[in-house]
């Protein structure tokens, strides 16, 4: 699957340079450098999906991929670089599916499904590692913290996905610019769900995505409606303040 991201990456890369003839004398050796890359995190994520996060080393992540380990330390100095890159590969594949999806969505509720939906397709085989980096959690400082500083532009980027997602609808300016960030909050309980759902092939998942999205989706008409302004605005303060939203916002300022 990163052979697939690291091919459209790099063709993404030489079709914004405008600097042909140097890309090209350069190319075998960074080409050679984005395989090797990607040939450890394949790697890796094989040794943590068959032993676990814990168990597997750098060592066992060097030798299975057939090289070194000053190779491996070169390329990620540790297992939390090298689930920093997974981290973004997820976020990019979302993005990228999730893109492709709503291009044949013809509603809101459409496509909110499949920006979620695509999520966990995604991750459907990494539930036990996602179980694993989950006590990471909680410490903000920790660099694989879902919720801290070092993973902001992985928020960003998944945020992102859910903007897209309301792109075009009719809200006032403060549901449109906090709208993103509840669905994003909404989609990673689900994600917290997902990982220790326990049903075939986690369908009660599926079925818990479809039900919140429906609710979503019918809860928009009294969620926009004026006389809830007051209580937009109030809710639009916590998240100021948590320093979930720009202080210079429309949204934090209230307007509607």
């Amino acid at each position: 699957m990163f052979k697939f991201w690291l091919t459209a990456s790099r063709r993404r890369a030489h079709d914004l340079n405008v600097f042909k003839n140097k890309v090209t004398r350069a190319t075998p050796q960074r080409a050679g450098s984005e395989e090797t890359r990607t040939q450890i995190l394949e790697t890796a994520l094989a040794l943590f999906r068959e032993r676990g996060f814990d168990a597997t080393t750098i060592r066992d992540i060097a030798t299975a991929a057939d090289l070194s380990l000053g190779a491996a330390y070169y390329y990620f100095p540790s297992k939390e670089a090298i689930v920093g890159a997974y981290y973004h590969y997820i976020q990019e594949e979302h993005h990228a599916r999730a893109r492709e999806a709503f291009t044949r969505a013809g509603d809101l509720r459409a496509r909110l499904r499949a920006a979620m939906h695509t999520k966990i397709d995604i991750v459907e085989k990494d539930r036990a590692l996602l179980r694993a980096l989950f006590r990471y959690g909680g410490d903000p400082d920790h660099p694989l913290s879902w919720f801290g500083s070092a993973t902001r532009k992985h928020r960003q980027l998944s945020i992102g996905v859910f903007a897209e997602a309301v792109a075009g609808e009719r809200f006032p300016p403060d549901v449109r610019e906090t709208a993103p960030l509840l669905l994003w909050t909404l989609h990673m309980g689900i994600l917290l769900y997902f990982i220790y759902d326990g049903s075939p092939n986690q369908r009660r998942t599926r079925t818990l995505i479809d039900a919140a999205v429906d609710f979503a989706v019918d809860a928009r008409r009294v969620a926009t409606s004026p006389l809830l302004r007051p209580i937009r605005r109030r809710v639009i303060a916590i998240l100021r303040d948590a320093g979930l939203l720009p202080a210079h916002s429309s949204a934090a300022r209230g307007d509607a």
